[in-house]
């Protein structure tokens, strides 16, 4: 099956949704997107990723909205995720204050674009090299840390990694776009 067929792999629930499942939606607390609605085939899986994501959509991580969009918009376009990309624009990029040149620059530049300030492109340098090598070497660790901190570094590393499992899943699971949401381009 081509990676942009119309058809997700594993369906996702359609309403009514029975008591688990709606109980599993509900505890992730956004609307019913297909990602959200195939996990919730499985329950408990929706549950550990609502438990997840309740922290790092909080007010208790150590990455700012702009800085965590940064970090899972550059790991989906990286990742070629067209799905989670296109939902996290949609809903996130104006909050975080992107620009239309930041937001082609996730997409198709670097940190080396002229768009992009001192601490952003210490923060996008360290997802490119965990995106290519896994790891980060002491110069990379040593600027991304002097820009956002040593707490905001380790969830950066959190995020990346997570958000390479999601861009997996969405594209191993054929999910077509959301409404209303543009994929990498």
């Amino acid at each position: 099956m081509p990676l942009n067929s119309k058809q997700p792999r594993i369906a996702p629930l359609v309403p009514p949704y029975d008591d688990e499942a709606g109980a599993a939606l509900e505890q992730l607390g956004h609307a019913p997107i297909q990602l959200f609605r195939v996990w919730a085939r499985r329950p408990e899986l929706a549950r550990g990723v609502a438990a997840w994501g309740r922290y790092y959509f909080s007010k208790h991580a150590a990455l700012t909205v702009r800085q965590r969009e940064l970090v899972i918009d550059r790991t989906t376009a990286l990742c070629g995720a067209d799905y989670e990309w296109g939902v996290h624009i949609a809903a996130f990029a104006e909050k975080a204050g992107l620009t239309a040149d930041q937001v082609a620059s996730l997409a198709h530049g670097g940190p080396d674009d002229p768009c992009w300030d001192a601490a952003d492109r210490a923060l996008l340098r360290a997802v490119d090299e965990l995106h290519t090598t896994y790891d980060l070497s002491d110069p990379t660790w040593t600027a991304a840390t002097d820009a956002i901190g040593e707490d905001a570094v380790l969830d950066l590393v959190m995020v990346c990694g997570w958000y390479h499992a999601v861009s997996f899943a969405v594209r191993a699971l054929r999910l077509p776009p959301e409404p209303g949401t543009s994929p990498i381009g």
